[in-house]
């Protein structure tokens, strides 16, 4: 479900397209112009433009096994420079509106559970097998296989788990959301802002900036999202400097009433010169000599399970946002889509930057209009250029790009209404898969427990045949994928 509006004048004729350029990247053909594509690519930039700062801090705050860090800098430099080149090959390659940059979740993992176990380089190494394995499996047919054989159903409560997945992280990342300190001496994990109250600028920068779009939603205006997070960051900027708000930490300690991540303030400085030292900072073999074989055997499973389904319910969802999925649920040219994410994964290892994945917040793109890889060209090269002007990717506040995200959450969210809850078979894996993702804050847990739940259920109830043989080894691998902690202690 689109909100993007007609433009004004001669509609797209799929049957006759402008010129080549529309011809290859089929603007007409799949209903949508140029300036739906260039609004789409500024919305999905600035929903996921905050990689660019929180990629260096988590990777940037660990140690290997050797003591050593990774520059701050050059992490921020390469994370730009890998985003937009992985998210313009997307566009040209696969053109799917879908970014890439470096994956959360996975970069944590190889910062605090892999790097600590052998040097930044050994670590890197395993990202880059891991991709190079994703690659094999789609070059051969078997992650394309894997895709179709989900149940379309399923693959519905895919796209509505992510969903919500991205309204829960709008909510957390702009504060409006948050854990209760005391949780360990109480039953309710979350509550709203701080002690249930709305209480700091950030917040109600957030709830102004939530409400403006939804009124520009409902009234159907063109841009609504990307008029969303430009008149929230305007307004940000304008509280800050009034109000002096400040970062959420200060000099190491927390400050709640603070902005998330990035401070709206105008930079004094707008060009700087990259450092792109770590490319080519990775080493493929020699974390298998140091850390013996089963520890670098398990990260590399675990990279691999978590990149192969989280960019297959990515692909579904921005898809079935965008309406452009056929009978199946399968988008136009998924081979092509899956190969690029697979390179995309290999190469943030050989920059040091971690697995490149599908961001879900170009979602945000596709509410906007977005049905083409041309939006893809618009998002890569403002990453490229973030390169440069990496202070101005600063000025967005989290406060303000969030806003997108609980809207875009709402879009998704409607497709529910496509799945038969009558149908306890299909509807219990469905509820597993929508609500886990949120729960738990993770894709591939959600896709998971829907597979496993939809397999059992199918054998309790007789009907082994309905299910396809490839499912059963997904459900398998999937099982070893959520028990692999008692594995490691006993291997």
């Amino acid at each position: 479900m689109a909100i993007a509006p007609p433009d004004n004048g001669t509609p797209p004729d799929p049957a006759h397209p402008r010129n080549g350029f529309d011809r290859f990247f089929e603007i007409s053909a799949r209903g949508s112009t140029m300036s739906r594509e260039v609004r789409g690519g500024l919305a999905t930039f600035f929903t996921m433009a905050y990689i660019v700062v929180l990629n260096p801090l988590i990777l940037g705050g660990a140690v290997d096994g050797d003591g050593k860090k990774l520059s701050i800098p050059a992490i921020a430099a390469a994370t730009a420079l890998v985003a937009g080149l992985m998210t313009m090959l997307m566009g040209v390659v696969g053109r799917f509106p879908m970014a890439l940059a470096a994956g959360l979740g996975v970069n944590a993992l190889v910062a605090y559970e892999i790097a600590p176990e052998m040097t930044w380089a050994d670590a890197m190494g395993l990202v880059v097998i891991e991709g190079v394995i994703i690659a094999i499996l789609v070059l051969t047919g078997l992650r394309t296989a894997v895709f179709r054989s989900v149940p379309t159903q399923m693959k519905t409560a895919i796209g509505v788990g992510i969903g919500l997945f991205l309204t829960i992280i709008g909510l957390v990342d702009a504060g409006f959301v948050r854990r209760i300190p005391d949780a360990a001496n109480t039953t309710v994990p979350v509550g709203l802002g701080i002690n249930g109250k709305i209480v700091s600028w950030p917040m109600l920068v957030f709830v102004v900036g939530l409400l403006v779009t939804l009124v520009l939603v409902v009234r159907r205006v063109r841009g609504a999202i990307l008029i969303g997070i430009l008149a929230s960051t305007v307004l940000a900027i304008v509280v800050e400097a009034i109000a002096n708000v400040g970062p959420s930490f200060v000099d190491g300690k927390p400050n709640p009433k603070g902005w998330s991540l990035n401070v709206p303030e105008l930079p004094r400085q707008i060009v700087d010169v990259p450092d792109l030292s770590l490319l080519g900072n990775f080493n493929v073999l020699n974390s298998w000599s140091r850390a013996g074989w089963l520890v670098p055997l398990m990260f590399v499973f675990t990279l691999l399970i978590t990149d192969f389904f989280d960019t297959m319910g990515t692909m579904v969802a921005i898809g079935q946002e965008g309406s452009m999925l056929d009978e199946q649920g399968t988008p136009p040219r998924a081979k092509e889509i899956l190969l690029v994410d697979s390179i995309a994964a290999a190469a943030g290892g050989a920059a040091s930057v971690s697995s490149n994945t599908s961001y879900i917040e170009s979602a945000a793109g596709v509410a906007e209009g977005a049905r083409t890889g041309v939006a893809n060209l618009v998002t890569g090269a403002l990453f490229l250029l973030a390169m440069f002007l990496a202070p101005l990717s600063l000025v967005v506040p989290f406060e303000a790009a969030s806003t997108a995200l609980v809207v875009v959450g709402f879009l998704m969210m409607t497709a529910v209404r496509t799945i038969d809850w009558t149908d306890y078979e299909i509807a219990i894996p469905a509820f597993l898969t929508i609500t886990l993702m949120p729960f738990t804050y993770s894709i591939s847990n959600g896709i998971g427990a829907g597979i496993i739940s939809y397999v059992v259920l199918k054998l309790a109830k007789g009907k082994a045949r309905d299910v396809h043989p490839l499912l059963y080894g997904v459900a398998v691998l999937f099982v070893l994928y959520f028990l692999r902690g008692p594995i490691e202690s006993v291997l």
